[in-house]
């Protein structure tokens, strides 16, 4: 029974420190979401400015000229694997258009996306290893990969799509509000490597639902600078498209991270690129106790 119960407080323990981490854990610069939370009673800031442009080959459709300001405000709240964050993106747009030898440009600014959600962490792989301690019999198990590594942290993800008014952005017959969902993954790899994949449902309730997959692959290349490589696909009826993003994060102290980062796309209507900076601040309230 005293066996039982050491075991109990052991788990308990270990779930409650199972998110927080001792530096700031910033989701940025890449699109996909972490499976961890932030951490209870942390508030975390991730902003991004990027300019780009999304160019068409036919004439008939403007190009167009982007500069965005990207933002994730994520908090850790009631227990350790619960978050809550609202993104989003808010642009400024040129459109020129050539016609009869003529070029008309329109300008305008509008939010692209704003999302506030949940997310909660399902399973953790960590918590079993470390109530299960190093093996005392086997330096294979203790040092070499095994099955189990492959077994990833699990989190689902539920909020709600938010744009209102007149915004150029929605297409025709779109809600103030829709639904997005989705599984988020995350393999950490040795010390070194993280691997991340979202599936996402985005507006799934509307005339032209979305559904996207993005896998990011991270490498700390030194002890305060990691690199990272994105691919995110989406499946519409409205806009169909395969992206590639790279960039490199770069650690300033244990709350405050900075990154730059591009994509390019891999198609010719539009023929999009973007290239930003950003920084990702942390509050750390976070009660050990």
């Amino acid at each position: 029974m005293k066996l039982k119960l050491i075991s109990l407080i052991t788990f308990i323990s270990l779930t409650v420190n199972a998110q927080y981490t001792d530096v700031i854990n910033s989701n940025r610069p890449g699109e996909s979401f972490g499976a961890y939370s932030v951490g209870i009673n942390v508030l975390q800031f991730e902003t991004g400015l990027a300019f780009g442009q999304d160019n068409h080959v036919s004439p008939l459709i403007p190009d167009r000229t982007l500069f965005e300001y990207q933002y994730q405000i994520r908090y850790g709240l009631v227990v350790e694997r619960l978050e809550i964050l609202l993104d989003g993106t808010f642009a400024n747009v040129e459109d020129q258009l050539l016609r009869g030898g003529t070029q008309t440009t329109s300008n305008f600014s509008n939010f692209e996306s704003n999302t506030l959600g949940v997310k909660y962490l399902l399973y953790d792989p960590n918590i079993q290893k470390k109530i299960d301690g190093p093996n005392l019999y086997s330096w294979k198990k203790n040092n070499l990969p095994q099955w189990s590594d492959l077994i990833p942290a699990v989190s689902i993800y539920a909020g709600v799509n938010l744009n209102f008014g007149d915004n150029p952005f929605k297409f025709e017959g779109e809600p103030n509000a829709s639904p997005k969902a989705a599984i988020i993954t995350q393999h950490n790899i040795g010390s070194k490597w993280v691997f991340v994949s979202n599936l996402i449902a985005d507006k799934p309730t509307t005339d032209f639902p979305t559904y996207a997959g993005i896998f990011t692959l991270t490498h700390s290349i030194y002890k305060k600078i990691g690199v990272f490589a994105e691919f995110q696909t989406y499946i519409s009826d409205l806009y169909s498209d395969e992206i590639l993003r790279g960039g490199v994060a770069f650690l300033a102290g244990k709350n405050l991270q900075i990154d730059v980062s591009g994509l390019v796309n891999f198609k010719d209507s539009p023929e999009r690129w973007r290239a930003g900076i950003g920084i990702s601040y942390r509050i750390d309230m976070h009660d050990s106790n």
